[in-house]
């Protein structure tokens, strides 16, 4: 094995552009305007293989990867600091990725940018933001999973980088591709459940909360533990804690299940309902507040402001075993014989839509109506006309967008945006108590000690 080593609204985006970043206040290692100094990226006609590395090969990058082989284009490199986890993806993908070139450093990647069009990203998220940063510089095509960023800070410069540049980008909350998610869309922007105000959200158990083990394990051979660790802070290896999977739980290189999750399960709201920013978020309980590792239980409320004609919105989350009330979920409690482990509700004067995390089997229910229906085939909505296009996959809109098809529904400026809801929520279990947020200046109001969570310094001499 050779391995090279070593869709918003128009008034809020225009609002956006005018008022996000006036004060220069967020960098991304070095990132000085860097949109006048970006690429241009080739050309590519529809019937042309596009031409993709692969960054991070843990489950969900290779997921990804496979989605792009269906599509018939090209893999020709792939990237992990882990050997192991390269060896693994070739061996178990034979001729898909036989004439992909390996790589353990992503600077020497970049530098044979040449050889692809676009760059897959699936690594932990303490490494998205550089890495989609070099790429869009580069003007290679970027698919990105989510959350988007690690910091809100990062989320603000990517879109701003996304905007400036003319590479396609989407982040992968890969509801979004669904059709029962496009027609509940439609449903509730046509108004089908009348006045919304309130948005119940919630997910199962997630894990106590705690502080890094002590000691360390040798590190494997063919890993790079320094540079997996990269921009964040290196801490000792300890086998099974961090990689390949468990990261997430740690503020080093993740944000829990609530920045995970919250870019799936806030998808839904966050485009029927044309949210922007929470002005409060107001923190109602949490059990593992102050550790190194993501809280084990707690309740939010985002409160959203009105919008044009539609009215205030409060966004109730919920998780490791907290939940709506039981009255709340009776109806759906009956329709599945038991209580739902996770979902989100959307409640409005004339109805309510149930939809679980992916928002791939969403239900509607109106007033008058005994039971929830799958809202594809609603009689009492059937009236209402389709007003979204629909999805061929979330990935392959993405191939298709890259050649020049119809735009993605989650680039960066939308995914960017979605992202930074989830962190301000995050930030709240950060700094111990409810805030009151300012979105468009990254700013709490009443908590100036947050700023060092909004974007914090990371170690340089990872990043190239």
């Amino acid at each position: 094995m050779n391995i090279e080593t070593a869709v918003l609204p128009q008034t809020r985006r225009a609002f956006l552009r005018k008022s996000a970043l006036a004060a220069g206040s967020f960098t991304l290692a070095g990132c000085v305007t860097p949109w006048r100094r970006a690429a241009v990226p080739r050309q590519i006609a529809a019937n042309e293989k596009l031409n993709v590395a692969v960054i991070g090969l843990g489950g969900q990058g290779v997921h990804d990867m496979k989605q792009i082989i269906d599509c018939g284009d090209n893999i020709v490199a792939l990237c992990d600091v882990d050997e192991a986890q390269l060896a693994k993806t070739v061996k178990e993908n034979g001729d898909a990725v036989a004439k992909a070139k390996l790589f353990t450093d992503y600077r020497r990647l970049f530098d044979e940018a040449a050889a692809f069009d676009a760059v897959l990203i699936a690594t932990p998220d303490h490494w998205h933001a550089p890495l989609c940063k070099r790429a869009m510089q580069l003007g290679r095509h970027v698919y990105c999973e989510k959350p988007l960023t690690h910091t809100l800070g990062e989320a603000r410069v990517l879109r701003e980088l996304a905007r400036h540049s003319r590479v396609v980008t989407q982040m992968g909350n890969q509801g979004s591709a669904s059709a029962s998610f496009r027609r509940a869309w439609e449903l509730i922007q046509a108004g089908a459940i009348g006045e919304v105000r309130d948005v119940h959200a919630w997910l199962s158990d997630h894990g106590p909360a705690c502080d890094r083990p002590e000691g360390a394990d040798p590190i494997p051979a063919g890993l790079n533990w320094d540079f997996w660790c990269g921009p964040a802070p290196l801490r000792p290896y300890k086998q099974g804690e961090y990689h390949p999977f468990r990261w997430r739980n740690w503020y080093d290189f993740g944000n829990g299940i609530l920045a995970d999750f919250g870019c799936h399960i806030f998808n839904m709201p966050l485009r029927s309902l044309a949210l922007d920013y929470p002005t409060r978020i107001e923190l109602v309980s949490a059990k593992g507040l102050g550790h190194e590792s993501c809280v084990d239980r707690c309740k939010l409320r985002l409160h959203f402001g009105a919008r044009s004609a539609l009215p205030p919105v409060i966004v109730h989350w919920y998780n490791g075993g907290e939940a709506p009330d039981d009255a709340l979920l009776q109806d759906i409690t009956t329709l599945q014989q038991a209580k739902p482990k996770h979902g989100c509700l959307i409640c409005g004067s004339r109805g309510t839509i149930f939809t679980n995390p992916w928002n791939d089997a969403c239900l509607i229910k109106l007033q008058g109506e005994a039971k929830f229906h799958g809202v594809l085939g609603h009689e009492a909505t059937k009236q209402i006309p389709q007003t979204l296009s629909r999805s061929q996959g979330h990935v392959k809109d993405w191939v298709l967008a890259c050649k020049g098809g119809p735009a993605v529904v989650s680039d960066f400026d939308f995914g960017g945006h979605l992202t930074e809801i989830t962190l301000s929520a995050v930030l709240a279990l950060r700094v111990g108590h409810s805030l009151d947020w300012d979105g468009v200046k990254l700013r709490a109001t009443n908590a100036p000690g947050a700023a060092q969570f909004v974007q914090h310094p990371w170690r340089p001499q990872w990043l190239g």
